[in-house]
């Protein structure tokens, strides 16, 4: 792939009467790129984990706020109690999986069968954290790695996601700049999550649980 790629990139340069790789103008896009300079970006007012709030709602997602992490799976178990399903779905939501950073919470205390591992893909329910969470859109931030399989959030019909509020920044920029300090690169995928699946390609009528999740719930975890 490399070798076919820089061969193709060799044909546009000759095209367009350029040199070799080592001219001033490729040091000069490295030296941008390496700089990092952000683009104009609209000021946000106002407390950071409400905005994140208020847009992940106007995304379709249901959030709650979340004082203790102990009560983690009492939310869960309340919110799952809330959805108008079946008999035989409401079951199969009450056992699912979740990301081994949340395995030691009790939810056989909350009545939930809940397995640290990755789905199969015939869960009903998968509950997974954040890397962190965006404001200015409502959006959440997933990288993909061995302890946090992004399938969790992927396959299931309902996602649920706890946020740390103080894992909540800015905007995207915010966002990739955390990346970058915390991981040193970026992984093999980062993920964004703005609420449930959707599609409107059919006769543009919006459509949940297209490519993914029909619900997705976030509880905000103060003292995560």
């Amino acid at each position: 792939m490399s070798a076919a790629r820089d061969n193709v990139m060799a044909r546009v340069r000759k095209a367009l009467g350029k040199g070799g790789r080592d001219e001033p103008g490729l040091a000069a896009a490295e030296a941008y790129l390496a700089a990092r300079a952000q683009g104009p970006r609209p000021a946000l007012t106002g407390d950071l984990v409400e905005r994140f709030m208020r847009r992940a709602r106007d995304m379709e997602s249901t959030v709650e706020r979340v004082v203790d992490p102990g009560e983690i799976p009492a939310h869960v178990a309340r919110y799952l109690q809330t959805l108008e399903l079946a008999a035989a779905s409401a079951q199969k939501l009450h056992e699912g999986v979740c990301w081994p950073e949340l395995a030691a919470l009790d939810w056989a205390g909350a009545g939930l069968k809940i397995e640290a591992r990755p789905t199969t893909g015939g869960d009903g329910l998968g509950i997974t954290g954040v890397f962190c969470a965006i404001a200015e859109t409502g959006t959440m931030v997933i990288l993909s790695g061995a302890e946090t399989p992004t399938a969790t959030m992927l396959l299931p019909e309902t996602h649920v996601a706890v946020v740390p509020a103080d894992r909540i920044v800015a905007g995207m920029e915010d966002a990739f700049a955390l990346i970058r300090h915390e991981r040193g690169k970026l992984p093999r995928a980062v993920n964004l999550i703005s609420g449930p699946s959707r599609t409107g390609d059919i006769e543009q009528t919006i459509v949940l649980g297209a490519h993914g999740p029909y619900r997705v719930h976030i509880l905000v975890v103060s003292n995560c």
